[in-house]
Order: C-alpha cells, then structure tokens, then sequence
C-alpha cells in the first residue's frame, strides 16, 4: 500500500471520527452479540470486568486518551507481538468502530 493510500485513510477515518462515529449501527441483536463478544471473548484477556488482565484495561478511564483510529486497528488488525488476535475475520469496520464508542462510553450492566 503506498504512503498516498495510508493518507487517504487516515484522513477518511480522522473525518468520520470528528463527526462522533457516524456509522451505521449495528441491528439489535447484532449488539447483544458484540456486547458478548466483548464480555467473553475480549474479557478472557482483558479481564471479565474489561479492568485489565493479561491485556489493558478496557474501561472508559484507561481508552480517554486513546486515539479511536489506533483502537479500530488494534481490534480489527491485532497488535503483532503480543497475544492480541486480529477479529477483522469475525466483524465490519463498523462493528470495530461501534465496540470503539461503546467501550469510550462504558458498557451497559451485565444482562441488558
């Protein structure tokens, strides 16, 4: 991929970022999955109550300072070198972007 493309995305991603994650939501039971997702299969390394574990915390506190580009990334392409799987087999860029807000936002209690 040339320098150009990385630019192009950067700036596509940092504009859709700046107008509040303006994607299309997933359906509703999409979301009770993606919250599972999050509670099990993220849990399992992050800790079930996301505060950290083998991997970072999870929680609104620690992803303030994050960049969501970065996050998005993080989730979709895995972090090389450290236990962190990539899950773009399993989700949409929208679905990542979606778990981004959610987890900046603080998940729902367990059983909503």
């Amino acid at each position: 991929m040339s320098h150009g493309h990385h630019s192009k995305i950067a700036v596509m991603l940092a504009g859709g970022m700046a107008a509040g994650f303006a994607i299309a939501e997933p359906s509703s039971a999409r979301q009770q999955e993606l919250h599972r997702l999050l509670r099990d299969d993220c849990g399992a390394c992050h800790g079930l109550t996301l505060k950290g574990g083998l991997g970072l915390p999870l929680t609104p506190e620690a992803l303030r300072d994050k960049d969501d580009a970065g996050l998005l990334y993080s989730i979709l392409d895995g972090r090389p070198g450290t236990p962190m799987p990539p899950w773009r087999p399993f989700l949409s860029e929208d679905e990542a972007r979606w778990l981004v807000s959610q987890l900046k936002r603080g998940l729902p209690a367990q059983g909503k």
